[in-house]
């Protein structure tokens, strides 16, 4: 069900969005006309007083929707499994010894070679959704991938160098 989100503008401040979970609760994200953003929590017991908030610098707020973003996707595609019929979403780690390592994901060829679709990389950092060609990749890295059972076979060759 989707979630509805209220935007208020608050003149000489910036732009508040209002996002009201299934608990009751409110969760705020004020957007500052100065570029700064925070995060507000509604008291329990008076959803139009602020529980607390928390400041989030640009770093912080890239991560966090990167790693919310992340999590959203890598659900959808779950499902995406049983409601496709030869549709397969597997996660393949990027090995230490592949030939891959330090390279940009395009060097792999991936889509080309074996029709699958690279959709997430996640890392310790975070999560990368929709990776570009020129994303490097790193060690340690887990490629959330989208393809036949053959083409994820294949990438998985590919990527340990065979």
């Amino acid at each position: 069900m989707p979630v509805h989100v209220e935007r208020a503008e608050l003149p000489g401040i910036g732009i508040r969005h209002d996002i009201l979970t299934d608990d009751g609760r409110r969760l705020s994200v004020v957007n500052f006309r100065d570029g700064g953003r925070e995060i507000a929590i509604s008291d329990e017991d008076d959803p139009d007083r602020c529980g607390d908030t928390l400041a989030l610098t640009d770093d912080e707020a890239t991560a966090l929707s990167e790693v919310l973003g992340g999590s959203v996707i890598l659900t959808q595609l779950a499902g995406l499994q049983e409601a496709f019929a030869g549709l397969q979403m597997e996660k393949i780690p990027v090995r230490a010894d592949s030939p891959y390592v330090g390279r940009p994901l395009g060097d792999t060829k991936a889509r080309t070679l074996t029709r699958c679709s690279i959709v997430a990389i996640v890392r310790e950092s975070g999560v990368i959704p929709a990776p570009e060609p020129s994303d490097a990749l790193r060690a340690g890295d887990t490629l959330v991938v989208v393809g036949t059972r053959e083409g994820l076979e294949h990438l998985v060759r590919i990527l340990n160098g065979a």
